[in-house]
């Protein structure tokens, strides 16, 4: 307990002494793990990043640890809230957008998954005949950001059959496949009216713009060397068959649906209630 110069009593509180050491610590194991796919340099910034914040961390700790003093200041409130103690949220069309009652089980992404992952190869492949009079040199572009010896591969060379290259291709292919295609399955029963709209042309826009901004640290050489027309295409030939054999699924009732009265689940119109809504 301490005094202030009005002589009033004032309590305080050691903490630990703030420290940004551990956010320096992570930057430099994340700039560690991005050159592997990137160049050393990063790699090398990121260890020296670390070693930095390991003796700036520990010298924080050791040999005695710093605090600082925080003054209890004593403040009285009320916890309020706007919302009644009662919500009453009514059930119409709109609702449904945001609650479906109806969904898709993770069968059905696994299938659009699996059936777009099929359908996007087709467009590639069309590309690489045309482009490199090849079958391979897609898979090996795709494969080449997992890498670093290929991170000045030739033409020649992407354009040759790789064993190793195929194999890194089918594992990124399949399990991004997969992952949307699971997101598709998610995301379809939010958006009754239009799905395949939504599958074959705003999601691969959006899918498109984030790849663009983000390829270049991702993946250095797809970045260099992808043809963002064809890829474009691909992710609409994805988009669209996912989105086809997803909705051919049968969906599973949700707890939304649950919750609905009786009358509502079973089917029944219940006499008056149209004309009470109508008077609303």
């Amino acid at each position: 307990m301490e005094e202030s110069r009005d002589h009033e009593p004032v309590e305080f509180v050691r903490l630990p002494a703030p420290t940004s050491w551990p956010f320096v610590l992570a930057l430099g194991i994340s700039l560690m793990l991005t050159g592997m796919v990137t160049h050393w340099v990063v790699s090398l910034l990121g260890v020296i990043l670390a070693l930095t914040a390991a003796v700036g961390w520990f010298f924080q700790v050791f040999p005695h640890e710093h605090h600082i003093d925080v003054p209890v200041v004593e403040e009285s409130f009320e916890i309020t809230s706007p919302r009644s103690t009662l919500a009453k949220v009514s059930l119409d069309e709109s609702h449904r957008k945001m609650l479906p009652v109806e969904t898709f089980n993770i069968m059905a992404g696994v299938k659009g998954g699996i059936a777009g992952g099929i359908a996007m190869i087709v467009p590639a492949t069309i590309y690489s005949l045309v482009r490199y009079h090849s079958v391979w040199y897609a898979a090996n572009l795709l494969a080449a950001g997992g890498f670093v010896s290929w991170a000045n591969a030739s033409d020649a060379f992407l354009a040759q059959f790789h064993l190793k290259g195929l194999l890194a291709a089918f594992g990124i292919h399949a399990l991004t496949s997969l992952l949307v295609g699971l997101l598709y399955g998610a995301m379809l029963p939010m958006y009754p009216r239009k799905p395949i709209l939504t599958c074959g042309l705003i999601a691969p826009l959006l899918w498109t713009g984030i790849l663009h901004s983000a390829l270049g640290i991702i993946s250095p050489i797809l970045n260099q060397r992808i043809n963002w027309p064809w890829f474009m295409v691909s992710q609409m030939a994805y988009g669209f068959v996912a989105g086809f054999v997803v909705n051919l699924q049968v969906k599973v009732r949700t707890p939304q649906f649950r919750a609905l009265p009786f009358s509502v689940r079973a089917g029944l119109h219940t006499p008056g209630l149209g004309e009470k809504r109508e008077g609303e």
